[in-house]
């Protein structure tokens, strides 16, 4: 049975990143829906019914605790895992009163989220045996590569790192990447970087310095260096066109 699941967050990396990293482990949560606030949730709760969803706390125009309430008295709140923040433990409290499931404290690892929703699935629709049938060689060694970088990114990593969790070496993996995606491997987790930063910089409550730390770099000169690379504007500017 394909399971509905709703994804709920306002940060545009981790949404479509959990998504992705969804629909490359599994088949089985076929129609996957994602809203970027509260008010977004509730139609699409209305709209689709969804089986499982994963709700963001702090969201704009409505947020995840009044989601929960407005579902839960139409009639439509489904199985609820709440993401929430170290500070904001009361909200999860909440949310745990009017029927979530669990609880998962940000930040999260794809892998861990996937496992809690499969033991959600499993409960209410019974376990599922047949997973997707992932490529084998060098398409599955630079997903590896590609996940460990989503879930690392923000660290001091370097391709030897990524490579050593693959199993090969670091010149192979070089290679397999420039072939399949087309770039470096330090120019694409320099485009991870940076798309971070971004969702980072449209909140608006850091300093670039701070953002530049936070994203993975050491130094906030060749961080604003590598962001004019990428986007073309410089991280003040990319601020002001938003």
């Amino acid at each position: 049975m394909c399971v509905k699941l709703l994804i709920a967050d306002d940060e545009d990396m981790i949404r479509n990143g959990i998504a992705k990293y969804i629909a490359l482990h599994t088949d089985r949560y076929e129609n996957i829906y994602l809203a970027r606030n509260g008010q977004e949730a509730l139609e699409l709760l209305h709209r689709y019914k969804p089986d499982i969803m994963l709700l963001d706390v702090q969201m704009p125009v409505m947020d995840g605790i009044e989601v929960m309430r407005q579902a839960k008295r139409a009639g439509i709140l489904p199985c609820t895992i709440i993401l929430s923040g170290y500070d904001e433990f009361s909200y999860a409290q909440q949310a745990l009163r009017y029927g979530a499931r669990d609880y998962m404290l940000k930040p999260s690892r794809s892998s861990d989220i996937l496992k809690k929703i499969n033991e959600i699935a499993d409960e209410q629709f019974g376990t599922e045996k047949s997973a997707v049938s992932l490529p084998e060689g060098k398409n599955r060694l630079v997903d590896q590569a590609k996940e460990y970088i989503e879930e690392h990114y923000f660290e001091n990593i370097a391709l030897g790192d990524v490579a050593e969790k693959a199993g090969i070496t670091a010149s192979y993996l070089s290679s397999l990447f420039s072939q399949q995606m087309g770039v470096t491997f330090v120019d694409y987790l320099n485009e991870v970087r940076i798309d971070h930063a971004c969702t980072y910089l449209r909140q608006n409550y850091l300093k670039t310095y701070e953002i530049a730390y936070k994203v993975g770099f050491r130094d906030e000169k060749y961080f604003s260096k590598v962001f004019r690379k990428v986007k073309g504007m410089s991280p003040s500017e990319y601020k002001k066109s938003e």
